[in-house]
């Protein structure tokens, strides 16, 4: 599997900018695409947005498009989420996946269960 290790979240007021990144250990099949979701306590994780590495094709939850960018760095095998205009009900644990997954339709690319490889999560807190 994937190692994957996520920095950058931390506490921020409503309206402000946090950027994750992830940090892959290598770049295999079983990581065309990788993603990330989120979970609060006593919540299933849910999907926030993923990349078909590959090909550059994003998705995105209805809840952060328009104000999250998730991208790749191929050179650096790294994964971010710049994430804009945050608010209150975006606080969470946020996990970097991977997956070996090639239905790249929206259903399939948003089921967690498809990811076969996490990161520890890092917790992004937004005050109001």
């Amino acid at each position: 599997q994937v190692q994957l290790v996520e920095s950058g979240g931390g506490l921020v007021q409503a309206g402000g900018s946090l950027r994750l990144s992830c940090a892959a250990s290598e770049r295999t099949s079983s990581s065309n695409v990788m993603g990330w979701f989120r979970q609060l306590p006593k919540k299933e994780r849910e999907f926030v947005s993923a990349i078909v590495w590959s090909l550059n094709i994003t998705y995105y939850a209805d809840s952060v498009k328009g104000r999250f960018t998730i991208s790749r760095d191929n050179a650096k095998k790294t994964l971010s989420l710049q994430m804009n205009s945050l608010k209150p009900e975006d606080t969470a644990v946020y996990y970097c996946a991977a997956g070996p997954i090639t239905n790249y339709t929206p259903r399939t690319i948003s089921e967690r269960l498809n990811y076969h490889s996490w990161g520890q999560g890092t917790q992004v807190t937004v005050s109001s």
